[in-house]
């Protein structure tokens, strides 16, 4: 079944079921799109038994959305073919959620490394599903799976606590443009 977000709206589109319309509106709830990231170069991908790079990640207003290629300027651009994780998205109560377990306050959620900080929707619930954003089209491939680098970038036990809940991974399915939703 294929979901439509929208800031005002979350309409199914396949609405055969109205009872399970509705169970999905109120899992998938509507996504807020808080924050936009690319980063030019790999900080931590690919780096294993090195130290970090120092590739800074870029707070953007809007991201250009290519499909089948990524986010115009990010690291994965063109990457490779049929790529998962084209996009990413994490969530700000993920990032609320850990910011109060680990006791970090010094630390904001691009540390993650994650194209989108979305508000409002639970992305584990899009993982295999078609979705819309702001008119851009998405399939939900996997799990965004924390690694060991998350223990150094962000604080002792983030890779543990982020199992499960490290954000989404998404093929991009046209193209378009990912504008951050006024507050």
């Amino acid at each position: 079944m294929d979901l439509l977000f929208d800031p005002i709206q979350v309409t199914m589109l396949n609405n055969a079921n109205v009872v399970e319309t509705v169970a999905s509106i109120l899992r998938a709830g509507c996504m807020e799109v808080r924050q936009l990231y690319i980063a030019p170069g790999h900080s931590f991908f690919g780096r294993h038994g090195q130290s970090p790079a120092k590739n800074p990640i870029v707070e953007m207003a809007e991201i250009e959305c290519v499909a089948g290629r990524g986010l115009r300027g990010d690291r994965f651009f063109d990457y490779q073919e049929n790529y998962k994780g084209q996009i990413t998205f994490f969530a700000w109560e993920t990032y609320e959620a850990i910011c109060l377990a680990l006791g970090v306050r010094d630390k904001m959620p691009s540390t993650f490394r994650r194209n989108v900080i979305t508000a409002g929707v639970d992305l584990n619930e899009l993982i295999g599903r078609e979705f819309w954003v702001q008119g851009v089209h998405f399939r939900g491939t996997e799990e965004c799976r924390p690694c060991y680098w998350m223990d150094q970038a962000f604080a002792p036990g983030a890779n543990e606590f982020l199992k499960g809940r490290g954000g989404l991974r998404a093929e991009i399915l046209n193209n378009g443009i990912l504008r951050t939703n006024p507050l």
